[in-house]
Parts: structure tokens; sequence; C-alpha cells
């Protein structure tokens, strides 16, 4: 391994060890004491852990680990080392927060603003952890492998999936924690990708990105592309205007938490490629939203009219 190579993945794992510890404190210190599940293995966690008392680090390590091992299976090699860590660190940390600063939080739960103020903090700082982790090109396991699961199987997008999933989970926390809480959890979600698309990623507000690519390593791009991603793109014919030499460009739809991956491979293929990525405002097809449901919104929204 080249010098290169080797300190891009010590940047990684450092994106990932730091983003951990920061979602673990985001739980210990704001979303598990104030009684928010917000979606997640953590949100599964907090529940087993007012309704059963099983750590919420516990929780997170036996959910998120198998959820890995089967994901490895159906996805591949982008669920390798980097993923594991990242599955691992997050429930370590969480374990390792709640025994040196206690499940009580920082805040008096007696007063209403505390609950709020945990919503506010706990969102900010689980975006904030997340999006280094997936700066790094991982992941920290749990539902995301779920709703990848869901989307590969049905018709349903990654991003429609993973609602449904943490909608479940949200739902789930009304019986033990009421109303209140699930409307909080739906907050703390809003704020945590508010904080992973415009601050730490730097995304904008899509789920997707449009990348055209100019490089004279081509095919290794878009095996990268096809093996590594699970996706796919187009070959347009293209003529340089000053050099006026014919040169193919790559057209691919990545999802957000792809694209510090790709721009990262891109680099370090090929540093002279050229690469335009612009917002995907709306995706339909394979991989994405179905035409069907597309279709279906439109038809009801003309009823509606």
């Amino acid at each position: 391994m080249d010098n290169k190579k080797a300190r891009r993945l010590l940047i990684d794992y450092t994106y990932i060890i730091i983003g951990s510890a920061i979602t673990a404190l985001s739980i210990v210190l704001f979303t598990n004491p104030a009684r928010i599940a917000p979606g997640g293995v953590s949100g599964i966690g907090t529940i087993l852990f007012y309704a059963f008392g099983i750590p919420v680090g516990t929780s997170i390590f036996v959910l998120s680990v198998p959820l890995f091992l089967i994901a490895l299976r159906l996805f591949g090699r982008r669920y390798g080392l980097k993923s594991l860590v990242g599955t691992v660190a997050l429930s370590l940390f969480t374990s390792l927060f709640s025994v040196v600063l206690g499940n009580d939080g920082v805040l008096d739960y007696s007063r209403d603003i505390s609950t709020w103020l945990s919503a506010l903090y706990g969102g900010v700082l689980a975006g904030a952890g997340m999006g280094l982790v997936m700066k790094s090109g991982s992941n920290t396991g749990g539902t995301d492998i779920v709703a990848m699961i869901m989307a590969r199987y049905t018709h349903i997008s990654i991003g429609t999936s993973l609602f449904i999933v943490d909608g479940a989970i949200i739902a789930a926390s009304v019986f033990i924690f009421g109303i209140e809480s699930a409307l909080y959890a739906v907050a703390v979600v809003y704020i945590t990708s508010v904080v992973i698309n415009r601050i730490v990623l730097s995304m904008g507000t899509g789920q997707a990105k449009t990348a055209f690519i100019i490089s004279e390593r081509m095919d290794e791009i878009g095996d990268f592309i096809i093996r590594e991603l699970d996706r796919s793109g187009t070959i347009i014919s293209s003529k340089g205007l000053y050099t006026r030499e014919d040169k193919p460009m790559l057209m691919t739809v990545i999802p957000n938490q792809y694209i510090s991956r790709i721009t990262r491979e891109i680099h370090e293929l090929d540093s002279h490629a050229f690469v335009i990525i612009v917002e995907a405002n709306q995706v339909f097809g394979e991989g994405f939203r179905s035409f069907e449901d597309v279709v279906a919104e439109q038809n009801n929204d003309v009823t509606q009219l």
C-alpha cells in the first residue's frame, strides 16, 4: 500500500472513530435521557432500555452486527471493514459514555424546555457524527441496512424505505413514551438530516447527485461504480471545445451517502479527471423511486384539484 492510500485510510478511520463518538454522545447526553427514540438502532435501544433495562450500547451491538453480516452477504465488499468498525465503534462508545457519564444526561427533565433542548442538540450532534462517518464512505449500520434490503427486493426507494423503517420505530415508541416523545423524535430526525446534508457533507437538499465524468481511466471508474456502489451509468459521446478531440463522458446518478466515496476514488484513479456534480432533484427508475409511484402521486394531485 502506498503512502497516499495509507494516509487516506488513516483519515477515513479517524472520521469513523470521531463520528461514532459524537453520535454516541448525542444518545447518552440527550436523546436517551429525554426518552426520545428517533428511529435507527439507537431508537430501538432507547425503547429496550426503558422497557427492559437493556443497555443501549448492548442493543446497538446485538442488532447491528447481524444486520452487517446480512448486508455483507447481499451487497458484497462495500460493506467491508470500515462499516464494521463504524457499527462496533458506535456501540462501544455508547456503552463507555453510559458508564462514565451515566444515563441521566446533563439537563433537568422536570422542565419542559429540557426535552426541546435534547431534541435540538441531540439532532445536531447525531447529524455531525453520522456525517463524519458517512464522509469516510462508511456508516454505522442498523436500519440503513434494512432500508437497503427493502429497496433491493421491492420497488421502494432507499429514502422511502428508511422513512418506513424509522417511522415504524418512532410509532412503536408511542406505546412506551407517549405521543409527545414521538413528535420530538420526528424533530430529531429532521434536525439530524439537515446537519448531515447542509453542514457536514455540503450535499444540498436532494437525496442524490448526478455526476458527469471525463477521464482517461473511464473503465476503472465505471467498474468501481458498478462493483462497489451497485450503480450504473451512461456513456455519452462528447467532444472537447478547445482540443476538438472525441472524449467519452460518463453520467451516473449517485445517492448522497456515496458522493465522498466516488470523488475520492476518481481522484485516486485519475487526479486530472474532469468532474461535474449537480443536484438531482427527482430521480425515477432502477434503484430509486419507481415510475408507478410517481404517476400515482401525480394522478392523486390531479384528482384533488
